[in-house]
């Protein structure tokens, strides 16, 4: 225990990055140019299709380019990232990057146009783009795991609960997280899907969660037979499938030298009601994924010992075209 915290305090210190710190390393356009250069040609040198060889590269006064010093081929820095042809500022991109990476619960566009005084439609499109950065695919190495589902929408006067087959206004999504472990934090997929039927909820299971894993869900019908599933090749994926009772009042029970609950993706989902409905306020179904895939970065990379807008610069080059 006392090493975790260590850990966490080294952790922290790490991933502080204030407001000062980023005027430091981005002063201006020039500054955020070169930010992007080193990240994908480090030192300025790559490969110069004219001289065949891999050459220094210059900067080309008064343009986002970088030019040979043998021939003077030019090299865009800028080019398949989504700072591609956009008039903006290099730096209020950066700022706001800064900006979207400074929060656990998230940025409104129009907090993004307050600050770096753009138009509304600018800020939006900048907030989009930043957020195409925090989608990615990842898999779940874990051994044990927790699935639950929750509705996205506007709320039902009244009623609580899963809503009525039918009902337009609520979203389905499922979320798979993997518990800690001794060496790291788990991580989480979370998806919107078409329903909260068995074979959606096995199909997840069956894609997200290792063979011989245990998994951990309530006690919604649609998770019955998760210990049956099979590969595509009709296999015994081997999951240990464990329940737990909510309708009863219970949400953490001790069984098979297990702690049985779904507190972890319960709070997860917490993070991110609070995130939307304090932030954003509503979310359309046309862009749920996206904010999803937004929490799930931040949430994927909380143990990770750099700042969350020095990650997110290095999926500016990754992402690159």
């Amino acid at each position: 225990m006392a090493d975790r915290k260590l850990w966490n305090n080294v952790i922290n210190k790490a991933q502080k990055y204030t407001v000062n710190d980023f005027n430091r390393d981005c002063p201006n356009d020039d500054a955020c140019l070169e930010s992007i250069k080193e990240q994908r040609f480090p030192g300025g040198v790559t490969h110069c299709v004219k001289c065949g060889v891999d050459r220094k590269h210059y900067r080309v006064t008064g343009r986002t380019a970088y030019a040979c010093e043998r021939c003077g081929n030019h090299i865009f820095p800028l080019a398949g990232t989504i700072f591609e042809k956009s008039t903006t500022s290099l730096y209020l991109w950066f700022y706001a990057i800064y900006l979207m990476s400074a929060t656990k619960c998230g940025i409104s566009a129009k907090q993004i146009q307050r600050e770096t005084g753009v138009t509304y439609k600018t800020a939006w499109r900048m907030f989009k783009q930043i957020r195409t950065l925090m989608s990615e695919e990842i898999s779940l190495e874990g051994s044990s795991g927790e699935v639950d589902e929750t509705y996205a929408g506007g709320k039902r006067k009244g009623l609580r609960g899963r809503p009525a087959v039918g009902d337009l206004k609520k979203v389905p999504v499922v979320g798979i997280v993997e518990r800690d472990t001794t060496e790291r934090k788990g991580r989480v997929v979370a998806r919107v899907t078409k329903d909260t039927k068995m074979e959606t909820l096995q199909g997840m299971v069956r894609e997200y969660v290792l063979p011989k894993s245990t998994v951990y869900t309530d006690e919604f019908l649609g998770y019955g037979n998760l210990g049956l599933v099979r590969d595509e090749n009709h296999k015994d994926m081997g999951y240990r499938h464990r329940r737990i009772n909510h309708s009863e009042g219970v949400y953490v029970a001790s069984a098979f030298g297990e702690s049985i609950h779904t507190n972890t993706i319960e709070g997860f989902w917490s993070l991110i009601k609070r995130g939307i409905g304090g932030t954003h306020h509503a979310v359309s179904a046309k862009y749920l994924q996206s904010y999803l895939d937004e929490y799930s970065f931040r949430y994927n990379r909380r143990d990770v010992p750099r700042p969350m807008f020095k990650q997110l610069l290095e999926q500016v080059s990754e992402r690159a075209r």
